[in-house]
């Protein structure tokens, strides 16, 4: 059965007064005290300072050059530069810059009213770039008589491969260790598409330090070798960004 009396109104003389204790100065009904939980934790609460996006993919972006622009310095340019077809180096490098900006804004900074990064979008693109430049490496590879030309042999394109990878691997390390860190409480449900997008990206900024260092050409060399610096950076982002971006237990 439903109860139907009627809600007391307030403007009624029959309708019973306030008790005046609970009344504040004004006339107002006070509230009610809070429970002790309650109340210890509003005293526990500290001001949080919100995400700037931006700021943060410009952090990292600064990172990151500022990596390759020390590790390029510290090992030298390539010796064929000059010799290779300047309009092959501007694409080439080019992509390699497109995919380290378009990862990391994916996976930094979200669309417009929202507060949680694109990580299935930023996944998305870390798969595309991952085999992208593999297969970039495989069939649009150029050489020159200047480049360094080794015996292609299983051994020679697994080892030199491996260093390349391993380099490559080494530049992205802080840029994703920074942009992990600066997500930390943004990605409560996609943190490990999200960290594969990061750690893509920043493997595509050691590509491109391998792209401005390394003379090898060889398509065994430039595509599973340089393209590994992807695939490996997106497996460490996923690995990373839900362990650093984690909030912490109160």
């Amino acid at each position: 059965m439903t109860d139907e009396r009627p809600t007391p109104d307030p403007a009624d003389p029959a309708t019973p007064a306030a008790d005046p204790a609970d009344l504040a100065a004004d006339g107002a009904l006070s509230p009610p005290p809070l429970d002790d939980r309650l109340a210890a934790a509003l005293r526990d609460l500290t001001p949080v300072t919100p995400r700037r996006p931006w700021r943060d993919l410009a952090w990292v972006a600064a990172l990151a050059a500022a990596v390759v622009t020390a590790l390029v310095l510290a090992l030298s340019l390539r010796r064929d530069l000059d010799a290779l077809p300047r309009a092959w180096v501007i694409a080439y490098g080019g992509a390699w810059l497109g995919a380290f900006v378009v990862g990391a804004w994916l996976a930094l900074v979200p669309r417009a009213g929202h507060v949680v990064p694109r990580g299935l979008a930023a996944g998305a693109v870390a798969a595309v770039a991952a085999v992208g430049f593999v297969v970039a490496g495989l069939t649009l590879a150029r050489t020159t008589p200047r480049s360094l030309v080794y015996a292609p042999t299983a051994l020679e394109h697994l080892w030199r491969g491996a260093a390349c990878a391993g380099l490559g691997t080494i530049a992205a390390l802080a840029p994703l260790g920074l942009g992990a860190r600066l997500l930390r409480g943004a990605v409560p449900v996609t943190a490990r598409a999200t960290g594969l997008g990061l750690g893509a990206a920043c493997g595509a900024a050691g590509g491109l330090l391998l792209h401005l260092h390394c003379p090898i050409t060889h398509p065994l060399h430039l595509g599973p070798g340089h393209g590994a610096a992807v695939v490996v950076g997106a497996l460490a982002g996923a690995l990373l960004v839900p362990a650093l971006a984690k909030e912490p237990a109160s």
